[in-house]
């Protein structure tokens, strides 16, 4: 019987941050079990992945931290793609959206629909952030949602109520970037017209039909998938732009398209082919075996990135012609922390390049208990007593404890040695019988993308063991009944060597580790249920700890850092080094009033201030020209350094400094008095 062919994806993370344990919950670690798990079982397996490394977030970032997009993509595509190695995520390849493979990758993809018709050239009005100058792209617009008024909408959907929406149709729109409103502005874009695709989604995503055959099961795809995608489609598909003004990205490769790129939800799933493309070139593969014929593809994301590979993306795959659409997009739900949703602008989140740092040990610990909480079909949270729970009462107690007690037993009566076994009880033949059941129960459950419950019975073959040598207490037996003891360590030790076997997906370095303990070579899945894989006579080790206990320590530890989290901000400058009082009586800092304004020339940060700081009237330059007008300035009450030397700023002398105050999205507030005070108060 032939196997079936598997192209496996996981959500590009975007290369402006490190993981936190929320992504590696949703996407990374099921994309990795299942991956494994298909290739112990035989199938034909590539696993892809690669950093996102295009948009508006990353000029941001870029600008913030006054380098170039391409270094900070270089600095977060190593912090990721260390983690994912040293977390031992399994990818055939883990690429870039920045490689010039796949800019020629997606310039094709795009060229080619285009030269097809499938996509419509129009002019429209989009918000455009006068502060910043830039078109806003749908997520950097937030407002209040017209269908649910919740006040947290983006320019392209309301994540609490899954409405569909444009940036136009939300209520008070605000720029994210400078908090203000944005105008409109007229634009040319390449549009996708969804709308025209409604009809054929439909009978996809409900019955898995596509062109009247049958293309997947949909009974096998995640409720809140369905659910998602079609409230989308019931609520009406508009057509989308396909690209943007921007300028970091792939450039639209078509005459006249200056300044504009790609999308990046056209850019970055185009990544996944791009990968493949590098990844075949590598290893003498030919890449269209992996995106044609007989293969299926699959998507781990997360519930937030729903809509993009199982409406936009599929639409793009068959718009293109000759390329499988999705067998299936098992999205994640959130995982939230410690009563709290993860958030990276305010720094609560546990980063799995930290974890690692802190606990290179405990990599197995932390996948076993992601995975028991995964939040497969509702929002689950991580919380470290609970992992101090799981690994406590089921790694060690309940697995740890049964192959220590098995091998070390072993060790005791037979020198390692493996014995014989004789003749079967009742209780023998169903325990047996239960060992040989829970592969084919295992892998029933991950072929239908529930992986949560997977790990759960691979975790009753350690209880199925753990039960067993106390129920016969073999230990009570060594004196009275040896040849009874010989058949009891047998089967313990047999379904040892399955532990190894079947933890292989979930935990790849203990069952390693098991293996080592038993002398055994690595085994595909169809050896799983054997009684057989230790022969009699064989050797068996002295096994060391599987699973150490986590201390109360450990766990109060990790919570003070969590809350040392929120009373500082990692993306802001740390605090400078203590200065004495007397540093500080030594500066003069004075309420001033800016009397007039006006640009530098050629200069476009700076301002030529004329300030009143109550005994003089003297010119301040000062770098906010990018965030605040000559006009809008005048008459602002500032605070004003006056003993610094002065200085020539491009030809003119400055006689001191206005303070100002900066947020992490690098915006700048004067820092002002609260009440009208005049001119020359002293601030002290």
């Amino acid at each position: 019987m032939s196997k079936a062919k598997y192209t496996i994806t996981a959500a590009l993370p975007y290369a402006n941050g490190p993981l936190h344990l929320g992504h590696v919950a949703g996407v990374y670690l099921p994309g990795d079990i299942f991956s494994r798990f298909l290739r112990l079982n035989g199938h034909d397996v590539a696993f892809i992945c690669g950093s996102d490394e295009h948009g508006a977030a990353i000029t941001l970032r870029a600008k913030k931290e006054g380098i170039t997009p391409q270094e900070i993509v270089d600095k977060y595509n190593g912090i990721i793609a260390k983690s994912f190695s040293d977390f031992n995520i399994n990818f055939d390849i883990f690429h870039r959206t920045s490689t010039e493979i796949h800019k020629e990758t997606a310039q094709a993809f795009f060229k080619k629909l285009n030269n097809e018709g499938k996509f419509i050239q129009k002019t429209s009005e989009q918000y455009y952030d006068e502060e910043y100058n830039q078109f806003l792209a749908d997520r950097y617009i937030t407002g209040t949602c017209p269908s649910c008024k919740n006040e947290g909408a983006y320019g392209d959907q309301c994540e609490k109520c899954g409405s569909a929406l444009s940036p136009t149709e939300l209520i008070d729109p605000k720029s994210t970037l400078s908090g203000k409103t944005p105008v409109l502005r007229e634009t040319s874009h390449w549009f996708l017209p969804m709308d025209q695709a409604e009809e054929w989604l439909k009978e996809w995503i409900k019955e898995g039909k596509l062109n009247g055959e049958q293309q997947h099961n949909p009974s096998e795809w995640r409720k809140q998938v369905i659910g998602q995608c079609m409230s989308w489609i019931d609520g009406g598909l508009k057509p989308r732009a396909m690209t943007r003004d921007l300028d970091w990205g792939v450039p639209v490769p078509v005459e006249g398209a200056d300044g504009k790129v790609l999308y990046v939800w056209l850019d970055a799933p185009i990544g996944y082919i791009s990968a493949t493309k590098q990844w075949a070139a590598d290893n003498g593969k030919n890449w269209k075996d992996y995106w044609t014929g007989d293969r299926k593809l699959v998507h781990f994301i997360g519930k937030d990135n729903i809509v993009f590979h199982a409406i936009i993306f599929p639409i793009l795959l068959k718009e293109h012609g000759g390329l499988i659409l999705p067998d299936n997009v098992p999205a994640s739900e959130f995982l939230n922390l410690e009563g709290d949703k993860f958030s990276t602008s305010r720094n609560w989140a546990v980063w799995l390049h930290e974890y690692l740092e802190r606990h290179p040990d405990k990599i197995d610990e932390l996948k076993y208990t992601l995975t028991a909480i995964a939040p497969e079909s509702k929002d689950s949270e991580f919380t470290w007593n609970e992992f101090q729970a799981r690994v406590n009462n089921e790694l060690a107690d309940v697995m740890g404890n049964f192959v220590n007690r098995a091998l070390v037993l072993n060790q005791k009566y037979y020198k390692g040695e493996v014995p014989v076994r004789g003749e079967l009880d009742a209780y023998d033949k169903e325990v047996i019988a239960a060992v040989e059941n829970i592969p084919t129960r295992i892998a029933e459950l991950l072929y239908k993308y529930k992986i949560r419950e997977a790990q759960q019975e691979a975790m009753n073959l350690a209880r199925i063991g753990n039960k067993y040598l106390a129920d016969t207490e073999p230990w009570k037996l060594a004196k009275t009944d040896p040849e009874r003891v010989k058949t009891i360590m047998n089967i313990a030790l047999q379904i040892t060597a399955n532990l190894s076997i079947v933890f292989e997906p979930f935990l790849p370095d203990t069952a390693d580790k098991l293996r080592s303990f038993m002398n055994l070579e690595k085994m595909d899945w169809t050896k799983a249920g054997s009684m057989d894989l230790l022969p009699e006579g064989s050797v068996t080790n002295k096994p060391s700890i599987l699973f150490q206990k986590i201390e109360d320590s450990l766990v109060e530890a990790e919570q003070e850092i969590l809350k040392a989290s929120q009373q500082s901000n990692p993306s802001l400058p740390p605090q400078k080094e203590n200065i004495s009082f007397d540093d500080f009586t030594k500066m003069d800092i004075r309420i001033g009033t800016i009397l007039e304004a006006e640009k530098v020339p050629k200069a476009d940060k700076l301002l030529k201030l004329l300030v009143d700081t109550g005994i003089d009237k003297r010119t301040v330059v000062s770098g906010i020209a990018e965030h605040y007008d000559a006009e809008e300035v005048v008459g602002k009450k500032v605070s004003v350094l006056m003993n610094l030397a002065p200085r020539k700023i491009r030809g003119v002398e400055s006689q001191g400094m206005i303070l100002m105050a900066e947020n992490e999205a690098g915006e700048l507030s004067f820092v002002s008095p609260e009440k009208a005070f005049e001119a020359g108060g002293e601030i002290r």
